[in-house]
Formats: structure tokens, sequence, C-alpha cells
């Protein structure tokens, strides 16, 4: 198992997205793929120098489906809880799932949980239950396809352990929360004719260029990926010089894929 002892991984998103066409900014049908981030935080513990958990899986309930969905791109590891407070967070997993409705996120945890408290003893964490099936979080939450999603998941520690009597021994009895669960943007679609010739499309802000790509080579379909909000313009450069470059404009909205309309380019 991997062991992340680090004070912080800040998230760099990465996106994919597969789109299929569509009429104008609407979302995609439950065949097609979302891509979804999941990030850890925690609350300040003043009563430990140190918490660690053992994160063993995630999973999803999703669609109606009994069997979990476990996510692909996860980092099991140990994480300290108290490395991200104060709006710090770390990436747990960055997998693609399908689109739809998810109704549950799973933490499956290890057996290598412990505290340091503030005087440095190390003191083992009793999960009485929650390897096996898993920290449950319940959640009802669409997802569209095409669509990059960032959650963030709160593991309370001041919560979550509790001290046993007068043994001395702590018991983990994890306290999760979803702090949010949203697009981290829009994404934008089109067409340039004629297909043949390789184009470069910029879109552009207040006279900065935010995202660009090509078109496929194929049947000249393009799409320029995480966008963040907001009114575009967009700049087409075909490699072929003997063609000239073209405008068009775009208008992205959160979490919505922004068709624009096919653009012609001429000699």
């Amino acid at each position: 198992m991997k062991t992340v002892k680090n004070s912080l991984s800040l998230f760099v998103l990465l996106p994919v997205f597969f789109l299929i066409s569509c009429s104008h900014n609407n979302k995609s049908s439950g065949t097609e793929t979302s891509r979804l981030q999941i990030a850890l935080t925690d609350s300040p513990f003043p009563n430990a120098k140190e918490v660690w958990v053992d994160v063993r899986q995630i999973e999803i309930l999703q669609n109606g489906n009994d069997q979990p969905l476990i996510l692909d791109g996860a980092h099991p590891g140990l994480y300290n809880l108290l490395a991200f407070t104060n709006g710090k967070d770390t990436l747990l997993a960055d997998a693609t799932i399908p689109a739809g409705t998810i109704s549950q996120i799973r933490l499956v945890l290890g057996d290598n949980n412990y505290i340091v408290t503030t005087d440095g003893q190390q003191l083992a964490l009793k999960t009485p239950s929650g390897q096996e099936s898993g920290l449950k979080v319940q959640i009802h939450q669409d997802v569209a396809g095409g669509i990059l999603y960032r959650l963030v998941l709160d593991f309370d520690a001041g919560k979550s352990i509790v001290k046993a009597g007068n043994s001395g021994n702590y018991l983990l009895k994890p306290v999760l929360r979803i702090l949010s669960l949203k697009p981290s943007g829009g994404n934008i679609q089109g067409v340039v004719v004629p297909d043949s010739v390789h184009t470069a499309i910029f879109a552009i802000s207040g006279g900065d260029t935010i995202a660009s790509t090509f078109t496929n080579g194929i049947d000249g379909k393009y799409l320029i990926k995480d966008v963040p909000e907001g009114n575009y313009s967009l700049s087409f450069v075909p490699t072929d010089t003997t063609f000239l470059p073209a405008t068009s404009s775009a208008a992205v909205t959160l979490g919505q894929v922004t068709i624009v309309d096919t653009v012609h380019l001429h000699q």
C-alpha cells in the first residue's frame, strides 16, 4: 500500500470528457460517462497532534444498483486528517463513472488507524465497524455525461474519535459528511468544415486565452474542456494557411455543454 505522509496534495484538475451531439445546453443521457474527483478535508482537532486513517478503497452506489462501483484512479494510503484543515484538502480519487444518479459514497478503511497525542504518544484507533462494508454517506446527486464533478468529503476527527471510558483506549467511530458536490466548469463543443483541415481553436476572455484544443482530424469535431463559466470569443486558426482564420462566440454555463454553430472555413 502506498503511504501518504505529506502535509497537503492540492487538486490539479485533469478533465477528461466524453460527449455526444446535442442541440443546445442539454444534459446527457445515462449511457455516457462523467468524471468524479473526491477530496478529503477535516476540521481542527486540538486533542491530538496527528490523526491517521488507513483508506483502502472508495466506492459509490449509483443508478439504483445494489452492487457498489469501486472507483478507479483512487489513492489508498495513510492520511493525516489534521493536515487537511482550514480549507486544505487532498485528492482521494479521480474516477470515470457512468452518468446518472449517485445515491451513496463508501469509504473503506483498513486497520492501521492511530492518533499521536499532544505529548507524543502513538495510540491505536479501534474501529468497531466500517472496514468490511465501508463508511457510508447518503447522497442523491445527478451527474451529467461529459462533466467533471468535484466532491469534498469532511472526515470530522473531533466527532470521530471517542475515548473508551477509563481504559485509555480510543475508538474510531467515523463521522463523514459531504461539504460540496458540484461541476467544476462547462464544455464547448462544435464542428469545423472542411473536416479535412486540422484547425486550432482558442477560447478567449478579456484578451487572454483561457483554453484551447484542435479538431480531431476525422470529422472536424472539437471539444474544449472544463472552461470556467462566462462569455468567450472563439478563434479558429487552420494549420493549412490557404484557409482563412474564423471567429465565433460561446456562453459557458457551469455543468453544461455549449454547442457552437458549425464554423465554415474559406480560402
